[in-house]
């Protein structure tokens, strides 16, 4: 009788787990900053369909050489939110993972990324799916790149970011490694076509903090770097690190954990960075009248 009882137990735990699964889709947009398509894939959580409740969004960004599959393959991240939104540890959110491989975030002379991002991208999700537009309804993370593009986005645009995270970010500002994909990507280009460090320095954050901590807004950040990254990140971050936590003490954290520059890091870490972004969020709510309640695919 007890086994029974043990196992109807675990039956109706798995069964309560499976219905609070949420869904991910892949879908394409015509960028015209980019002048070609922009793949993304999107999460949508569980009673998206049938709800009528707007929800925060997580914009996740990837890597360097990545696509917008990479946080749904290797970082399992629709499993991982599904936990995350069923344990109550995070409140129900949709997360847009965009693919740009070449890019990183930034406006360059071939590609302009960081106006694709916030000119075409986040309007598009904003009319497409039912979202909190307001800076409490967006977050953003990423990883490597992506968390260099994280990292910029909040410093540059604190009024459109509730908060943000950054795993592995490659914000280099005493050496850009030899190895490091950064140095051949165009918008960090000289004129001879070959790596510029000025060119680097301008778009890197350093230059954007006297701008940020001249406004009024704080972005929480959330810090993640690998003891033995091969890129010497773990330096880098825990530089950012003291940077912000001279100003904002109580609104950057940083996590070092074992490991080097992979997915067994940003893997493991992505769950706690979550956790902590989530908590400046708003919460899902119904429309507002200021909410954009255009009849589109997927609202």
């Amino acid at each position: 009788m007890q086994m029974v009882r043990i196992t109807c137990i675990f039956i109706a735990f798995f069964a309560w787990r499976a219905a609070l699964a949420g869904e991910t889709r892949t879908e394409t947009f015509s960028s015209k900053a980019l002048g070609h398509n922009m793949p993304y894939v999107v999460y949508l959580p569980d009673g998206y369909k049938s709800g009528q409740l707007h929800y925060p969004v997580l914009y996740l960004l990837h890597g360097a050489g990545g696509n917008e599959r990479a946080w749904a393959e290797s970082g399992h991240i629709k499993e991982k939110t599904d936990r995350l939104i069923a344990s109550g540890t995070i409140p129900p959110a949709i997360i847009v993972m965009p693919g740009c491989p070449a890019c990183w975030w930034v406006d360059g002379a071939k590609e302009q990324a960081e106006t694709a991002f916030w000119s075409d991208l986040v309007p598009l999700i904003d009319m497409r799916y039912r979202t909190i537009e307001t800076r409490g309804g967006r977050l953003v993370a990423g990883l490597s790149a992506g968390g260099y593009g994280a990292v910029r986005f909040a410093l540059r645009y604190p009024g459109r970011v509730a908060a943000a995270a950054a795993l592995s970010p490659a914000v280099y500002t005493e050496s850009v490694p030899q190895f490091s994909a950064a140095r051949a990507q165009p918008p960090f280009l000289g004129p001879d076509g070959r790596f510029s460090r000025v060119a680097w320095d301008r778009q890197n954050y350093p230059g954007l903090l006297e701008g940020y901590f001249a406004q009024p807004h704080r972005v929480p950040l959330y810090l993640v770097s690998g003891d033995s990254d091969k890129f010497g990140i773990a330096f880098e971050t825990a530089l950012l690190f003291k940077r912000l936590f001279q100003r904002q003490p109580d609104q950057v954290e940083l996590c070092v954990v074992g490991g080097d520059h992979s997915w067994k890091v940003w893997e493991t870490t992505i769950d706690a960075a979550m956790q902590y972004i989530f908590q400046f969020a708003d919460k899902p709510r119904p429309a507002t009248r200021t909410a954009g309640l255009a009849a589109t695919v997927g609202r």
